[in-house]
């Protein structure tokens, strides 16, 4: 018997809080994609079978986002009422332009258009598609949610749900989508209506304040004692924090990137895909990560790409997710903070390139201010939302790393080929994403058209930066 997951909190977080309301700006949506193609077309009614489980397993996916009266940054989960399965759960059948049977560039294509439309706010934040009539009798399944409603590794996590990890027995007559699971996803009870709204939302205000005493009261006294003793590391511990702090919030003035400067609603998604293990062994050679390795890649192409426009250009601003998932967290949810550095690009050897790379991860990852993301994200959420806008506006570029599954995964009994992940823009020039999948990273690219209106030499020099990458593995 697996359990069912229970929620971390009805509450949104102050991080989750500000993606929300920031929404307001069209090119700041917080919508991310998976892909995933597959060998042939699952039994439609398993599938049902098996995600109408999963909606009563999965907090989140029965329930809809609120703001409690006279709490406009305060946004709680409740259970929609008039959840219809139906209209989360969709199939349709492709052709190419031509009249062709589909391909994966007419997936692609389908998944952008459907991530630019954004969410019914009134109802749970998710949607999937079954994709039929590809080549080869193959299948899509692009799977569409809020970023509120989970982060990235908190969505592996979830494949446990959905996916099966063993194939299905030969001859069987109905594949077993799922464990018998007992009971169903745990809610906190809700007053419906205004002010059972408000009082619940005051009630938490209480908790919330009580629970910050309960914690810090034990140390008040030995940080007080430490401080009388030892006034002057106490002085300085408090400005490296400030100074943290403000790296993390800093408002820059531009995005450094000379040509990647304009920013639309209109975007392209693009993938490529590179063997895990060599990238693994070209990385390690050198003392690097596989996530340094990924930022090499980019970094390559982006220098390739300024180069071929005649633009030289020695750093970029990416903004990255920072994992901030402890192992009492439940599956799924967010718990992620995004940094914002400068990364190398002028220095054209890979190896080299990887150093710096790693160097400056350590660096951002040992910043101070990570265990007050909630703190600060609480502070910016009293700024106006154009302040936050603006930080993120002048991003070059988003990349996140996403461990994935080693294994072969199986939906309705058949096989997940390939799986893409694509996340938001979130006003920046392209949001990369790796998650790895059976020995290969695949990599989505989320591309603003207006910032990169030349997509197909983008990706070209994409290719070019992690084959330079790859080629440390010889």
């Amino acid at each position: 018997m697996t359990k069912q997951i229970v929620r971390d909190n009805d509450y949104l977080s102050q991080t989750d809080a500000i993606m929300w309301l920031i929404e307001s700006d069209p090119l700041l949506h917080s919508t991310i994609v998976g892909v995933a193609l597959l060998d042939s077309v699952p039994d439609w009614s398993l599938l049902s079978e098996r995600i109408e489980q999963v909606t009563h397993q999965v907090p989140g996916l029965r329930d809809k986002v609120v703001a409690p009266p006279l709490h406009p940054t305060m946004l709680r989960w409740v259970a929609d009422e008039h959840f219809e399965l139906a209209y989360h759960l969709r199939r349709v059948a492709l052709t190419a332009e031509n009249g062709a049977e589909a391909g994966l560039n007419d997936v692609l294509a389908f998944a952008c258009q459907s991530a630019a439309k954004g969410f019914d706010r009134a109802r749970p934040l998710w949607e999937f598609t079954l994709i039929e009539g590809l080549a080869k009798g193959q299948a899509a399944l692009v799977m569409k949610v809020h970023h509120v409603l989970t982060d990235g590794v908190g969505s592996v996590q979830l494949a446990a749900y959905l996916f099966d990890f063993e194939a299905p027995k030969p001859g069987s007559a109905r594949v077993q989508m799922m464990p018998v699971r007992d009971g169903v996803a745990k809610r906190t009870s809700v007053r419906v209506g205004a002010l059972g709204l408000f009082g619940d939302a005051v009630a938490h205000d209480l908790e919330a304040a009580a629970h910050l005493v309960r914690r810090n009261a034990p140390s008040a006294m030995p940080n007080l004692l430490h401080a009388l003793a030892h006034p002057q590391q106490s002085a300085a511990d408090s400005v490296d924090l400030a100074r943290s702090v403000g790296r993390t919030v800093a408002l820059a003035r531009s995005a450094m990137s000379p040509i990647m400067t304009q920013r639309d609603v209109h975007s392209r998604f693009e993938v490529i895909d590179v063997p895990l293990r060599r990238m693994r062994f070209a990385t390690h050679s050198v003392g690097a990560s596989l996530n340094d390795g990924f930022l090499a890649g980019i970094t390559g192409g982006m220098r390739r790409y300024h180069s071929r426009h005649g633009a030289a250009v020695d750093e970029l601003r990416v903004a990255m997710p920072i994992s901030l998932r402890a192992a009492d967290h439940q599956p799924g949810g967010n718990h992620v903070t995004v940094m914002r550095f400068k990364v190398p690009v002028g220095i054209s050897d890979p190896a080299e390139r990887l150093g710096v790379l790693h160097d400056t991860g350590k660096r951002v990852r040992a910043e101070r201010s990570l265990g007050y993301t909630e703190a600060v994200a609480g502070a910016l959420n009293l700024l106006p939302k154009q302040v936050i806008a603006a930080m993120l506006k002048r991003v070059d570029f988003l990349a996140s790393n996403v461990p994935g599954v080693p294994v072969q995964m199986y939906l309705g009994g058949v096989k997940v080929l390939r799986f893409y992940p694509f996340g938001p823009t979130a006003g920046s020039a392209v949001n990369i994403t790796l998650m790895s999948y059976r020995g290969r990273c695949y990599i989505g690219a989320n591309i603003d058209t207006a910032a990169i209106p030349d997509h197909r030499l983008f990706m070209r020099c994409l290719k070019a930066g992690f084959a330079e990458v790859l080629a440390l593995a010889s």
